[in-house]
Formats: structure tokens, C-alpha cells, sequence
């Protein structure tokens, strides 16, 4: 068969169906980059927002409308709305969060254990979700209960996967080529702290960086109250990305303890200067969420002016919007949708703002930088996008093509994506 895969959403949600392609290859079937070739399309849906869940459908119907006959869906929402699900077009199959590890397997008749039996050789997906960077699955699900997240309950519980199976997937991945892999996960920080003895995740990076031989490894988002002073020391090391994704969500104590969230604004903060004292140009990044039931002028205001104190490298940005089966669905003063879109375009202005400073400072620097895109503009003359360890995007011209290498590159300005470089050399 020829296989479309997609995904909506997180960073997770590449990982499994980076894992989907590998066991569909292996098992004999090929990937296509466009859906109208497909036999049948799986797509790894997401229902964090409103946002999110409409886009999932959104990619089922575009699928359909492609001529894709079977369509099979999987991940949190068609998991949390499988009756929604059986009713777009083109669904042959709805494919629950728990039973997601052994669709392929399910689907084709074989038995999971081929695929568990020995390491699989990664395949890059084709077409809209191609990737260079291996996206590694490290943990699922997540014990924090914050108010507004429909995760834990799509997802469950925080669940690690074993040392073993992530040394094992990331040693594939540099077989096939990758050059840089992204550990991933629902609740990230959590990782090991289920297993039998109990370990911690700079323990997971410490056996990554000793027995595997990825050039650069990248920590997905993890929450600030899961990073050790450990972690943060081997950060330092040369083939770690100077890159932290800490989602503050808000500013205000108030907001937070409402939100659940287990830390507050302070907390937020020592850490912050606790990691810029071992890492001064790292690249922080975070999520805030807006409009928030109850959010207050003053507590936003409180929120904003804690935003821009922290100088973020860049951020996302979310609209607060009830999730059916969540605390927060229930709670009073929602907050009218017109201020939350407003609140939202100011906090997106500071960060645009902050994420340009940021860059700035690099304009003179020579950085190392992974390509990920090259085009072709004529004969042995390429445009080439790529990313530096610490986050920031770089555009700049090349020859010969570079995809999927390693370059040196001094930066000589900023654009309104991130920047532009020169090649020096190749790393």
C-alpha cells in the first residue's frame, strides 16, 4: 500500500508517527508526500485547543477531499470524541490513544513483536511533514492535573518509556542519518520517576550522550517545576542544544494557582536566573495562555509586565477555550472571547518583540546551524533554512546543497522569521 501520515499538534505527536512510518516501511508499504496517491492516510489528530480539535478535522476532510478512501484517525481527539470521528468522511478506522502503539501492527495483521524485535531503520516522512530532526518518543501521558488541560485525561498518567527502547530508537535514527534528535513527551521532566529503580531524566541525557553517537540532542518542552540544578549543568555539554521550553502559561499568582499550575511567578523566575547564570545565551521559550477564567485587567497587566521581565527568545501564544471535561470548563467569569483575543495579540507583540531582541545579539556571531530546507534556485545555487542549537532559524544562500549537514555560519541580521547568515565553512 501507499501510506499518507499527518499529525496536528505536538512535537509527541511527530514522534509516533515517525515510529508509524518506520513499522509501515518495514513491513514492505511506502510513503507518499501526497494524499491523492494514497491508499490510506493516518492521521495522529490533537484537541489541546478548540483551535486544534478544528484542525484536526479540518486535515481528515482535506484528506477526503483528495480522493484518500480510508482514513484512519488516532490521538487525543478523534480518542476523546470517537463518535465525531466515525462521522467525517473517508474514516475506516478510529484508533484510541491506548491502542495507538500497535495500530500498525493491528491494521496490517502482523504481530507487534516484529516491530519490538530489533531496531528499526528510520524513514523520513515525504511531503508535509518532513522532518531532518528525529523526533524520539521518551514519555506519555502526564500526572499533573492542571485546570484547563484536557492531555491527562486523553493521555493518562505520566508513563516512561525504558532507557533501552530510547537508546535503542535514537542509535536507529543516527543510522539513518538523523543529525540532531528531539526527546519528546507529554510531561518530559517526569521521565523515570515511574520506573523500577526510579531514575531522573539528566540520567535518560547522560546515557544518550555516553552510548549513542547523536551529534546534537534537544529537550522538548519540559514544566519548570521538573528541572534539577542536574539538568540544567548538562545543558553545558557541547551536544546538548542551548534550548529550554518552560510553558509559564501566566504571570499571576493569582491566574496560576487558579490555572493548578504547580509553581508560581517567583519560582518561575529563580529558575530562570538560576539558568542563565550556567547558560547566558540560552534560548528560553514558553506558552502563555490567555483570558484565562476570572483573568482580571490587573492580573493580566501583572502577567504582561512578568512576560516582559523574563526576555523570552520567543513564545506561543494561546487563546484560553473550555475543554470539555475540565475543571475549568465549570468555572465562573469566563472571560468575554473579544478580551481574550485582544490579551492574546499583546502578549504575541511582546514576545515578537523580545524574540527580536534576542536575535540581535547574535548579528556578528559564527554559529553552527542543521539545515533542514533547501530549495533550488538554479544550478548549484540553493536557499537554505536551517536551525541553530539555540532555536534560532537561519536563512542564507549555499552551494553546494547542504540539506541535512552541519555548517558554520555568521550571522549578519535578523529577519522577521529569525535571521540571516553567511556559510563559513562546513562543520
Amino acid at each position: 500500500m501507499k501510506i499518507y501520515l499527518d499529525m496536528i499538534g505536538c512535537r509527541l505527536n511527530q514522534s509516533e508517527i515517525e515510529i508509524m512510518a518506520r513499522q509501515f516501511t518495514a513491513a514492505g508499504h511506502s510513503l507518499v508526500a501526497d494524499p491523492g496517491e494514497a491508499d490510506l492516510a493516518v492521521v495522529n489528530t490533537c484537541t489541546v485547543t478548540a483551535a486544534a480539535a478544528a484542525d484536526s478535522r479540518k486535515t481528515i476532510r482535506r484528506l477526503s477531499r483528495k480522493g484518500v478512501e480510508k482514513i484512519i484517525t488516532t490521538g487525543c481527539w478523534s480518542s476523546m470524541h470517537p463518535d465525531q470521528a466515525w462521522n467525517l468522511p473517508g474514516i475506516t478506522g478510529v484508533v484510541s490513544n491506548a491502542e495507538k502503539g500497535t495500530l500498525v501492527a493491528n491494521l496490517l495483521g502482523l504481530k507487534q513483536e516484529l516491530f519490538d524485535r530489533e531496531p528499526l531503520q528510520r524513514v523520513i516522512i515525504p511531503g508535509r511533514r518532513l522532518r531532518t530532526r528525529a523526533f524520539i518518543k521518551a514519555q506519555d501521558g502526564c500526572s499533573h492535573h492542571c485546570a484547563y488541560c484536557i492531555t491527562t485525561i486523553a493521555r493518562g498518567n505520566s508513563r516512561s518509556i525504558s532507557p533501552e527502547i530510547v537508546l535503542s530508537d535514537i542509535r536507529a535514527a543516527v543510522r539513518g542519518g538523523a543529525q540532531e534528535a528531539v526527546l519528546t513527551g507529554v510531561q518530559l521532566g517526569s521521565w523515570g520517576k515511574d520506573l523500577n529503580p526510579p531514575l531522573e531524566l539528566h540520567d535518560l541525557v547522560l546515557a544518550i550522550l555516553k552510548d549513542t553517537k547523536v551529534p546534537r540532542l534537544r529537550l522538548s518542552s519540559i514544566e519548570p517545576w521538573d528541572i534539577p540544578p542536574s539538568l540544567i549543568d548538562l545543558i553545558k555539554e557541547e551536544r546538548v542544544a542551548r534550548h529550554l521550553h518552560l510553558p509559564l502559561q501566566s504571570g499571576s499568582t493569582d491566574v496560576l494557582r487558579r490555572m493548578a499550575r504547580a509553581n508560581t511567578p517567583g519560582q518561575y523566575e529563580k529558575l530562570v536566573d538560576q539558568i542563565r547564570a550556567v547558560i547566558p545565551d540560552i534560548a528560553l521559550t514558553t506558552d502563555v495562555m490567555t483570558g484565562f477564567p476570572a483573568e482580571t485587567d490587573d492580573e493580566f497587566k501583572e502577567s504582561l509586565d512578568f512576560i516582559y521581565r523574563m526576555n523570552f527568545a520567543d513564545g506561543h501564544v494561546f487563546t484560553y477555550s473550555a475543554r470539555e471535561g475540565t475543571p475549568a470548563e465549570n468555572f465562573p467569569d469566563q472571560v468575554a472571547h473579544q478580551v481574550r483575543k485582544e490579551r492574546n495579540a499583546r502578549v504575541r507583540d511582546l514576545l515578537k518583540k523580545a524574540a527580536v531582541k534576542y536575535r540581535q545579539q547574535f548579528v556578528g556571531a559564527e554559529l553552527i546551524t542543521l539545515w533542514e530546507q533547501v530549495e533550488t534556485l538554479e544550478e548549484n545555487n540553493y536557499q537554505a533554512i536551517g536551525l541553530t542549537d539555540n532555536y534560532l532559524r537561519v536563512e542564507a544562500s549555499a552551494c553546494p546543497d547542504v540539506w541535512n549537514s552541519f555548517s558554520s555560519v555568521k550571522i549578519t541580521g535578523i529577519n522577521p522569521k529569525g535571521v540571516r547568515g553567511e556559510i563559513v565553512n562546513q562543520a
